[in-house]
């Protein structure tokens, strides 16, 4: 953080923009606070941020086994997850439309590769959780159906709604992609857990398979 401008770093950026204006990984290293031998605290927050969007629901001793952060750091911050889930579980978000989704995954656009990200759904469209189910470029061979319906099925969800983030800035899907949208949601028919939309998204804008009629 030392050859980080003082404007870029993450304490500054958030008394200058808010909160809202952090990616996952800056607000991780105000959690966690400052590395640890060797180990810079962005390296650390990088860690924290690929094994939570694989396991959302880390506890505490799998927070330790992040080289670096020792019992209390991982006490405190499975603390503030543990809070933050608690005040979004009371909002009751509901997926009423493509825009409802991209507010939910917005902050993965920050994510350097490709990541499928997976919403399950109870019967009223409300969100269960959201799960990265892989990483990389989608096509058949990296993306299969069991990765996204065996955590959903466990949940017993009703539906679910999947996203993948396009870090070169373009929303426009791929053959792949819509090769891999038709799969899941043949997959998810036969498994009686419908797929109610495949967003493409960056920071800014999202492509909605379920708007331009590939649904």
């Amino acid at each position: 953080m030392k050859e980080t401008p003082a404007a870029d770093r993450p304490r500054e950026r958030m008394e200058r923009l808010g909160s809202g204006a952090l990616s996952d990984e800056e607000l991780l290293i105000l959690i966690i606070g400052s590395g640890f031998q060797g180990r810079p605290v962005e390296i650390i927050a990088r860690d924290l941020e690929e094994k939570l969007d694989r396991n959302p629901g880390m506890d505490t001793d799998e927070i330790m086994r992040i080289p670096g952060i020792g019992k209390a750091k991982a006490s405190a911050i499975a603390a503030a997850l543990e809070l933050g889930r608690r005040r979004v579980r009371n909002r009751g978000r509901v997926i009423s439309s493509p825009s409802d989704i991209f507010r939910e995954i917005r902050h993965y656009a920050s994510r350097e590769q490709e990541s499928l990200i997976v919403i399950p759904l109870n019967g009223a469209h409300e969100v269960m959780e959201t799960f990265v189910a892989t990483v990389g470029l989608l096509n058949r061979t990296i993306v299969h159906p069991r990765e996204i319906f065996a955590p959903v099925i466990r949940m017993r969800a009703a539906a679910v709604a999947i996203a993948h983030n396009h870090p070169s800035g373009n929303t426009e899907p791929s053959s792949d992609d819509k090769e891999v949208t038709v799969r899941i949601a043949e997959c998810g028919e036969l498994l009686g857990i419908r797929l109610l939309d495949h967003i493409v998204f960056t920071d800014e804008k999202y492509y909605s398979f379920l708007e331009h009629g590939l649904m």
